[in-house]
């Protein structure tokens, strides 16, 4: 039989300006909601374009499996 014993997901997530959004408050919110959810996460990278979108790399946990070896 197997089993999980860690697990994570790697994301490239894009917040756009698109409709006037403003990507540094989408962003906070993401971030404020897998706060909020207890969800681990690191922020592997984070970039901001020259239209003002904002591209960010992130490793987050996957469902309740344990991050060892994957997130600090």
């Amino acid at each position: 039989m197997k089993r999980i014993t860690s697990a994570c997901l790697e994301q490239t997530i894009r917040f756009d300006t698109y409709n006037d959004a403003n990507p540094q408050e989408d962003l906070k919110r993401f971030l404020e909601l897998m706060d909020r959810k207890n969800t681990k996460y690191q922020v592997v990278e984070q970039n901001r374009m020259d239209d003002g979108s904002i591209i960010i790399r992130l490793k987050k946990q996957y469902n309740a499996y344990r991050t060892d070896g994957y997130i600090d």
